[in-house]
Order: structure tokens, then C-alpha cells, then sequence
């Protein structure tokens, strides 16, 4: 938002000078290129995150399994039990069940709805992780993206994914990755907030 705030200034006090200065024009196009996704897998702090986060959902996905597995005996037993129930005439034994078998399923409801909140829960804790760890990364990277850009007189960093085709001369991409490494050999999985230890008095 403040480079959007900060180029519109500049625009304004173009329009507001002599007709020579409008008549500059930018520079032509020096494009370095970079693999990004390379750098998503290889760098060491990228790395270490995708093992950490990786652990955590191998976890999620063990205990949601538990949950699920936990809950199918008293499923198929209330399943079967409501097909015997149609099997009994009415009356007073059959009125009795249903109220018994209702009673079941009341409290087969209840501890479903409780491991819905908990997979729920896990999801809600992992994805600051992932946030936290990606805000990371693009603060690191975009300085070090523009210092080598800077270093090959280049003018336009493009990402691989962006480009069509290209000479492989013009890809800086390991360099970028040193620089990276250099400049975040480790990453934080714990939110901000987190991160910050009271001060003793």
C-alpha cells in the first residue's frame, strides 16, 4: 500500500512539471530468472518448515483416524440395532427400545460432534504455522531476490512459472538460493506472538 501511495505522489508531481520531464522513458527490460518453486523445496530453512508441518499433519491425520475408527462400532451397533426395532411389533416393549435406542444416539451425536471440534481444532492450529512460516520466507526472500537482481544489472526479477521460454543464462536461481540460505538458515513454526518472551522486571 505505501509504494502504491508513494508512486502515485510521484505521478502527481510529474503532471506538474515542464513537458521535458514527461517525455522520459523507462528503461528497457534486464530480466534475471528465478525458479521459485526450486526454492520453495530446497532452500534450508524451507526444508526444515515443510518436515516440521509435514510431522504435525502426519499427527492430525493419526489421531482423525482414531477419532473416525472410534466412532464406527457404536455406528454399526446403533445401525443394527434400529433395524431389529423394525422387526418388533408395536407396543409397549417396541416404545420402550426406541426411547433406549434414542438415549444411544443422543449420545452417539454428542461424541461426534466432540471429534469434529477437535479435527477442526488441529486444522485451526496448523494453518498460523503455515501462514507464519511462508510470512517468513517472503520477508527473506524478496530483499535477497532484489539484491541479486541488483548484482547482474538486472531490472525485472520473473519466477519460471511466469516465463514462456528463456535463455537458462539469465536463470539466477542457485545464487539466490546461497543467498537465501545465508541470509535464513532456520525458520520459526511458532506465531509471533509466541515468539515473544516476557521481559523480566
Amino acid at each position: 500500500m505505501k509504494r502504491i501511495l508513494f508512486g502515485a505522489a510521484i505521478a502527481a508531481l510529474l503532471l506538474g512539471l515542464p513537458g521535458a520531464a514527461l517525455v522520459q522513458r523507462p528503461p528497457g527490460a534486464v530480466i534475471v530468472v528465478v525458479d521459485m518453486g526450486r526454492i520453495s523445496r530446497e532452500c534450508t530453512a524451507c526444508r526444515f518448515a515443510a518436515a516440521q508441518v509435514q510431522a504435525m499433519e502426519s499427527s492430525n491425520q493419526r489421531r482423525t483416524q482414531q477419532l473416525q475408527q472410534s466412532l464406527q462400532p457404536e455406528l454399526r451397533s446403533l445401525e443394527s440395532a434400529a433395524a431389529a426395532l423394525d422387526e418388533q411389533p408395536v407396543g409397549a416393549g417396541r416404545t420402550q427400545q426406541e426411547t433406549a435406542l434414542n438415549t444411544r444416539y443422543i449420545r452417539y451425536q454428542a461424541r461426534q460432534t466432540h471429534a469434529q471440534q477437535e479435527m477442526a481444532q488441529m486444522e485451526q492450529t496448523i494453518q498460523p504455522v503455515r501462514a507464519n512460516v511462508a510470512r517468513q520466507i517472503n520477508e527473506r526472500l524478496r530483499p535477497v531476490v532484489h539484491s541479486v537482481t541488483h548484482t547482474h544489472g538486472a531490472n525485472l526479477a520473473v519466477s519460471t512459472d511466469a516465463a514462456l521460454s528463456f535463455y537458462r543464462s539469465l536463470e539466477v536461481t542457485d545464487e539466490v538460493l546461497s543467498r537465501l540460505n545465508d541470509a535464513m538458515p532456520h525458520v520459526s513454526l511458532l506465531p509471533p506472538r509466541q515468539q515473544t518472551r516476557p521481559q523480566g522486571r
